[in-house]
């Protein structure tokens, strides 16, 4: 029904969370650590799927190179925003900024404003678009690979590189707080809800027949006496569950909302993956 493979896999978690990492970029508002940390973990992620591809399983041209291609984008990208690290992140900078003349005005404290070099430019991150939109590539070729009909597995692969890639960045956003503090919610809040709204077709498209349905009424037979099939079923209740729990928790003020969220993401993305991944490997 649809061919399951670790280079697939690797490759559209990687498209996926560069992608929204991108999301996040965008807003000018995280430090440039955290794009470090995500461009540099995908990489390898893509690297690995390349490699799998060309030399543990059966070579797919399109998808192994688009793999490569993902990885040298993502070097570029990384490479840029540190040679451009001096000039800082506009959003970053300007909050620092307002907050250090808000504490000299209440406390007449004046401490040293935020440095940034006004003669170098920016990290655009617009260069965070360019690996996934190869990725993009390699995942559709993938889901042509896997068997048909072309269309669902299409969907399902586009959908699930953005799921699992959403799911990833907002667990790993969550901890970044640790290391930027008072860094505003918005950025989080706003992967939290791509998170949730991106499990409506993910489980959709994994019901559509021959899908998960099929496996619920006993039409496959997933080798468990249907262990696993409601295993997934209990997967896919339990993220749309804890992602809700999420967004409610990041309702609260107190700082320990924000971690108690990510202690939340943290569980939601072991469920994701049994969402996406038992699905896959019961309809292999």
């Amino acid at each position: 029904m649809i061919d399951f493979d670790a280079s697939s896999v690797l490759l559209q978690w990687a498209t996926g969370g560069l992608f929204f990492l991108w999301i996040t970029t965008r807003r000018r508002e995280v430090s440039l650590g955290y794009g470090w940390l995500m461009r540099a973990t995908y990489l390898v992620m893509a690297a690995g799927a390349a490699w799998i591809g060309l030399r543990v399983i059966e070579p797919l041209i399109v998808r192994d190179l688009a793999s490569i291609g993902v990885a040298v984008a993502a070097g570029v990208a990384l490479v840029s925003s540190i040679v451009r690290r001096r000039a800082g992140v506009a959003g970053q900078v300007a909050l620092a900024e307002a907050r250090t003349e808000r504490v000299a005005a209440m406390t007449g404290i004046d401490r040293t404003a935020a440095v940034k070099d006004s003669e170098v430019r920016e990290f655009d991150p617009r260069l965070d678009l360019v690996a996934p939109m190869v990725g993009v590539i390699g995942v559709v070729a993938a889901a042509l690979q896997a068997g048909g009909p072309h269309w669902l597995a299409v969907a399902r692969f586009l959908v699930g590189a953005a799921f699992l890639g959403a799911i990833t960045d907002a667990m790993l956003l969550g901890h970044w707080y640790l290391v930027q503090p008072g860094l505003a919610r918005g950025a989080l809040l706003e992967m939290v809800a791509w998170c949730t709204w991106l499990w409506i077709p993910e489980v959709v498209l994994l019901l559509v027949p021959t899908g998960m349905v099929s496996a619920v009424n006993g039409s496959i037979d997933d080798g468990y006496n249907g262990l696993l099939t409601w295993f997934w079923v209990m997967c896919a209740v339990t993220t749309v569950g804890l992602l809700i729990t999420t967004r409610l928790a990041l309702r609260e003020r107190a700082y320990s909302a924000v971690m108690a969220a990510t202690g939340l993401l943290y569980l939601a993305i072991l469920t994701a993956f049994g969402t996406d991944l038992v699905a896959r490997a019961l309809l292999s």
